[in-house]
């Protein structure tokens, strides 16, 4: 994933765009706009997020509307619209992992981080949101992790602790 800023200009890869005609081969003449989705994950694992100038770009790549683009990346909360950090942490934040403690995990993800809900940690590694349900209601609280979306049931403010730090020392690792 790289490091993009806001305003960044994108420009799609020969190879990233081989990989776009591909998906479209997938589907009947006139219809590659079904190719949308997964094409806006292709874009998104190879920047972290999908930028308005991607978002354009994708529209134009199918001979669609921009706005067609726009609709679907805003609707599904598994596209990111704005820079996110190398690991996601997205806890379920619906009622059943709320009666369970998912609101203490989260409050308590925000002080280890030292980051609010969409924000980014200074080094770039890590960002956290809540969302709609993870479908794992008799293990709760949970959360899921992108961008490989590995799912850590029962959560406990000490075995959070511990997933941070094992992917802190997995960042290390890979340097």
């Amino acid at each position: 994933m790289l490091s993009v800023k806001e305003n960044m200009i994108v420009e799609f890869s020969t190879e990233l765009l081989g990989k776009f005609s591909e998906v479209v081969s997938r589907y009947p003449e006139g219809k590659q706009k079904s190719a949308l989705l997964p094409i806006l994950h292709l874009v998104q694992e190879e920047y972290g997020w999908l930028s308005v100038d991607a978002m354009e770009k994708v529209a134009t790549f199918l001979s669609i509307e921009p706005i067609e683009v726009f609709e679907v990346a805003t609707f599904y909360s598994m596209y990111f619209l704005q820079p996110q950090g190398k690991y996601v942490l997205e806890v379920c934040r619906t009622g059943p992992c709320c009666l369970v403690g998912a609101e203490k995990i989260m409050a308590h993800i925000e002080d280890k981080l030292g980051v609010k809900e969409g924000e980014v940690t200074a080094d770039g590694q890590f960002s956290w949101r809540g969302v709609e349900c993870l479908a794992a209601c008799g293990f709760g609280p949970v959360l899921q992790i992108g961008p490989s979306y590995t799912f850590y049931e029962n959560l406990t403010p000490e075995n959070v602790d511990q997933l941070i730090s094992d992917l802190k020392n997995k960042t290390k690792s890979e340097a």
